[in-house]
């Protein structure tokens, strides 16, 4: 699993340019890649740092790591993928099939539920198709705890995961008129890659990638031809009350959009509280930071601009102007 999550922070590294390069959806400022490469370096910095072989206390750790230092829309949803994924698995040394398609199929729910407004054709139509690739492969052929069991299910949910990327295209108006896949979608796909590259030695190979529209090294930054991304990001952790965070919910759903709210950590049952990771898009931000504070005190609270990172913007090259803008908001 720290192997896993090295590579995967590795693909991201590799590919982010080209991810950011498609970012047009939900808004086209180009920074999917960016934002999903440093939020898997911090899970991938956490699980190095985390001793034992608990599975899932291991990626419970990453998870949380990816859930406090997630960037954007797409590093949100991931920590919110690694931590539900990671809860399947806890008390368990080995990697099964049963338990990858269970931790995939605990990951769908969690992140669909995280979005006050899922949407298909995106992160969560791949996490969806993978959960379902992943138990079909598990439930047919090998004994269901076996390495070949394993390796099917990997397979399984990797080439479902490419399928439902490939489909993105059509299930969203505005990449299909652009005629490219979707950022996160990629983004994630990789990542399911790495799991099957660190347990079988075979990921996806570069050339089918390149098949995927708007990927290819020599395709034109998309998000560039589109409208200019206007308003503000904002990212916070708050302790709330199961009421308070349905509350802050809907709020923040009247006056934003890409509302994201998921539990950090385990419900504090003695004080009635939990913590929340929160993620919005807001066109003004002093307001929507004055509704978060009258419901509870945010932490950690980050501004970034919605603009386009500009062709070019890697995972290192965007990072300072992201960076810049998150400590400014704090």
């Amino acid at each position: 699993m720290r192997r896993w999550l090295a590579d995967a922070e590795t693909a991201l590294a590799n590919h982010s340019d080209r991810l950011n390069a498609i970012n047009i959806f939900p808004v086209a400022d180009g920074d999917t890649g960016t934002n999903l490469y440093h939020t898997v370096r911090a899970a991938s910095t956490a699980a190095a740092a985390t001793e034992g072989t608990d599975l899932g206390l291991l990626l419970g750790a990453a998870g949380q790591a990816a859930m406090e230092e997630a960037w954007g829309n797409s590093g949100t949803l991931f920590a919110v993928f690694l931590d539900a994924f990671a809860a399947s698995l806890a008390g368990h040394t080995r990697l099964s099939a049963p338990l990858l398609a269970r931790a995939l199929h605990r990951a769908q729910i969690r992140a669909w539920s995280a979005l006050s407004e899922p949407v298909g054709g995106t992160m969560l139509s791949v996490l969806e198709a993978a959960a379902g690739g992943a138990a079909a492969a598990a439930g047919a052929g090998a004994h269901e705890d076996s390495n070949l069991a394993l390796a099917a299910a990997l397979d399984g949910a990797v080439e479902a995961a490419l399928g439902a990327v490939v489909e993105t295209e059509a299930q969203l108006g505005v990449l299909t008129n652009a005629r490219v896949v979707d950022a996160g979608g990629v983004g994630l796909l990789l990542v399911l890659a790495a799991l099957r590259t660190t347990v079988l030695g075979e990921g996806i190979p570069e050339d089918t990638l390149e098949t995927l529209h708007g990927f290819r090294v020599q395709d034109p930054h998309i998000h560039g031809a589109q409208p200019e991304a206007v308003g503000v990001e904002i990212m916070c952790t708050i302790q709330l009350s199961p009421l308070d965070a349905a509350v802050l919910r809907q709020r923040l759903d009247e006056i934003g959009e890409s509302v994201i709210m998921s539990p950090v950590g385990a419900f504090d049952d003695e004080a009635g509280l939990c913590r929340w990771r929160v993620h919005v898009h807001v066109a003004d931000p002093e307001a929507a930071v004055g509704l978060i504070r009258e419901i509870g005190e945010p932490e950690r609270v980050a501004f970034t601009e919605l603009r386009s990172q500009g062709p070019g913007a890697g995972a290192e090259d965007a990072a300072g102007q992201v960076a810049e803008d998150s400590r400014r908001g704090h």
